[in-house]
């Protein structure tokens, strides 16, 4: 008995001391942890100041690719690349109504070639937000331009492996300056967005060769279905399936003043500047998997489109006018396997037509969506048909496999 009562007695005092040790291990956590962020998980991995002070969100993506390319008259190769790598960081200093937005590239492909007194890309967003209300957004640095909508979705929201032959000529793609955009989106009602931007007009990353030049960006979406659920105005296909007809229409204009490039903010640097206007239009329907996009593209210059260099008449660049349709359509089963096509069609404007084809190209892929857009292995077979001005043609072809992944 006497042992038993013994047994009884230490349990307790065990019982006892443990429960007082817990409480003191959870305050002096307490105190510890009171010097550390929070930390969340979402889109991508969140730290927060205890005082709510300071936030930032980090995100990477990267995209792997290989491909087969067989260029008519060319032997076929094979390539092998990474395609993007990104980190991105995001979130607010001292009130969450004043945000930041940095994102860098890494891959060769996005950095480019480093040549000697130019700068490296690296950079590709760095910009401050104010946000006094849900409807208002004013920002200043260098990001994307309210432009067409494939080049405004980011490359981890596409449904094949690139953008159009259209994007790639006739985008107006990152620049530095203002924006100002006034946010009116509802869930099941008319919605519309306006934006607006004044910015240099000479692209990412230019520190020198400044002018008095600049350029200007209106655009306009409208949603008379009602907003897209989850941001899916920022991605391809109907990966959320939506449970009503969604629909998109938009317009922008933009008009880059004395600019120095052939293709505005991008391209290789003209002999003389050229004023440049472009329109660019955008529909997209999503519904039950079902996803269709259109847009139209097209780039005007006030001049001859051909600039001579004047030490060598010789030596010549072109601003790239034309115009362009894409057209794209996919299906995305309950299992998450997209099959998607699509088809572009672009003409060169009559200042070049002598130095640069037409081009027809047309696209058809499979995707398979692991974690949506963050993780997905998509497959492409790609095929260009070139129109020459002397009635010769061209066709290109390439197998591709990619994947993407990140938070």
């Amino acid at each position: 008995m006497k042992k038993l009562l013994l047994i009884v007695t230490l349990l307790v005092s065990i019982s006892t001391f443990a429960q007082i040790t817990i409480e003191q291990t959870k305050h002096d956590n307490d105190i510890k942890l009171s010097a550390l962020p929070y930390y969340s998980f979402g889109k991508g991995i969140g730290m927060t100041s205890p005082d709510s002070l300071f936030q930032m969100n980090i995100r990477f993506r990267m995209q792997n690719r290989v491909s087969y390319i067989e260029n008519e008259g060319e032997n076929g190769a094979y390539d092998g690349q990474i395609r993007r790598l990104r980190l991105r960081l995001d979130g607010y200093v001292g009130n969450p109504k004043f945000l930041y937005a940095i994102q860098l590239s890494f891959a060769p492909g996005d950095v480019g070639e480093v040549k000697e007194g130019e700068n490296i890309n690296i950079i590709r967003d760095a910009v401050v937000f104010y946000r006094p209300n849900k409807n208002w957004n004013i920002s200043f640095g260098q990001t994307k331009l309210p432009g067409n909508r494939q080049r405004v979705n980011s490359s981890g929201g596409l449904q094949l492996t690139d953008r159009t032959i259209n994007n790639a000529k006739f985008t107006i793609d990152r620049d530095f300056g203002f924006q100002v955009h006034n946010m009116n989106e509802y869930k099941d009602k008319f919605s519309y967005n306006l934006k607006a931007a004044l910015s240099t007009g000479e692209g990412r990353n230019q520190t020198d060769n400044a002018d008095d030049g600049v350029a200007v960006t209106g655009k306009v979406e409208l949603f008379p279905l009602g907003a897209f659920a989850k941001d899916g105005t920022y991605f391809e296909g109907d990966v959320i399936r939506e449970s009503k007809p969604k629909l998109l229409l938009s317009g922008a204009f933009h008009q880059n003043n004395h600019a120095q490039r052939t293709q505005g903010q991008l391209g290789n640097d003209l002999f003389e500047t050229r004023t440049m206007k472009s329109v660019l239009l955008d529909a997209m329907f999503k519904y039950n998997g079902w996803s269709a996009m259109m847009s139209y593209m097209s780039r005007t210059t006030n001049e001859n489109a051909i600039t001579f260099n004047p030490e060598d008449i010789t030596e010549s660049n072109y601003v790239y006018v034309g115009n362009g349709f894409d057209y794209q359509a996919s299906y995305i089963t309950k299992s998450n396997y997209e099959f998607i096509a699509r088809y572009s069609t672009q003409n060169v404007g009559k200042d070049i037509e002598t130095l640069t084809p037409d081009t027809r190209q047309y696209s058809v892929g499979i995707t398979r969506y692991i974690w949506e857009h963050s993780f997905k292995l998509q497959a492409e077979l790609n095929y260009d048909t070139l129109k020459y001005f002397d009635g010769s043609t061209k066709n290109n072809w390439y197998l591709r496999f990619q994947v993407e992944i990140g938070i």
